[in-house]
């Protein structure tokens, strides 16, 4: 006979009950804020939490007088899914089911440890449709923002540390912001129309569509078409049959299609003129942080802190941003563009404080 549980194993069971609970009304929100396919994936979702909430329902015994408070994280996560839906409470969502403590505790089935692997995989997979559709301008408009934090961070530390005057400080912020935002546009711009001009040439055509009407039935090269953009052989030579039939019975030919699907990756790529545009506004935005202390009047050391702490909560602000974005921890994230951004500043403070003396 196993011992009876401990009021230890009763609030570990209850703090589960809750967060369960609280998981499955994430995913419900999030449901109700989508249609179709992904709809009827998050309500599924939500039932397999009921199924894990009613284990630990049944090793308590049944509903508890008091319940514990769900954890911040999955309240935080049911407030932001209630409210907004985004791809950022779906990537909070899969480093949660990432964290389940399912593995290693004797009370949790061997079925519930294997479902928040697989939970977390269906979050990717979501997570990874939304980051698809924020990627082209949405891309360039949060990498644009760390670019002008770093590059502009560090370029009025390197001129700040040589001695000279506040406002040849001011200027040479305002003329790193400018130049730096418009070569991230330009740059943008360049970039994304290329890549679209890629795509385009890479995109089945119908250049031979107003010859299949005379083509040898039974001996043709569309199926080498066919073949070329995918499908096997045999699917290929019937298909051609097929179009080669159509076409000889009606006189004329349809418009060819591709045979295989083929994703429309204009859309993932973005707009050119939407990428450079929110390229430029966002490294502009970024780059203007640092420069805000000597804009109001600041200088000196004084400057300087105030410049440090403003692109210090910016890049831990970008860096959980890309974090999320990207599936990894955010925190994590943005500790490392503290770093970088700050690592980088100190490297061209240095080399103004030795070009300073220098030139003294």
């Amino acid at each position: 006979m196993s011992a009876p549980p401990t009021a230890r194993d009763r609030r570990r069971w209850a703090r589960y009950l809750v967060n369960e609970r609280a998981e499955a009304h994430v995913y419900r929100e999030l449901a109700a804020r989508r249609t179709g396919e992904e709809r009827d994936i998050l309500l599924a979702l939500a039932d397999a939490e009921g199924r894990h909430e009613a284990h630990w329902l049944r090793l308590l015994g049944g509903e508890p007088a008091s319940l514990p408070r769900a954890s911040v994280g999955t309240l935080l996560l049911g407030w932001m899914a209630k409210r907004f839906g985004s791809i950022f409470v779906l990537a909070l969502a899969q480093n949660a089911e990432g964290r389940s403590p399912y593995d290693t505790d004797p009370d949790a089935t061997h079925t519930m440890a294997a479902d928040e692997k697989v939970h977390h995989e269906v979050v990717r997979g979501l997570a990874a449709r939304g980051r698809r559709r924020l990627s082209g301008s949405f891309r360039a408009a949060v990498f644009g923002a760390n670019d002008g934090l770093v590059s502009n961070l560090a370029l009025v530390m390197g001129i700040g540390a040589t001695g000279v005057s506040s406002t040849l400080v001011l200027f040479s912020g305002l003329a790193g912001l400018l130049a730096g935002a418009l070569s991230m546009g330009a740059g943008e711009f360049v970039s994304v129309r290329s890549q679209r001009e890629l795509l385009a040439a890479t995109e089945p055509s119908g250049y031979a569509d107003a010859a299949l009407p005379y083509l040898d039935l039974d001996a043709n090269e569309l199926a080498l078409v066919y073949r070329a953009r995918g499908m096997d052989e045999a699917d290929a030579i019937a298909r051609a049959h097929r179009v080669v039939a159509a076409a000889q019975s009606t006189g004329s030919a349809a418009p060819d299609t591709s045979p295989v699907d083929v994703v429309d990756q204009h859309e993932v790529v973005g707009h050119a003129w939407g990428a450079a545009l929110s390229s430029f506004l966002f490294f502009a935005s970024g780059a203007i942080i640092p420069v805000l202390p000597w804009i109001f009047g600041l200088s000196g050391a004084a400057a300087v802190a105030l410049a440090l702490a403003l692109v210090g909560v910016a890049l831990l602000s970008t860096g959980a941003m890309v974090g999320l974005l990207s599936g990894g921890p955010p925190l994590k994230r943005g500790l490392r563009q503290l770093a970088i951004g700050f690592g980088a500043a100190a490297v061209t403070y240095a080399l103004g404080l030795l070009f300073g003396v220098t030139l003294g």
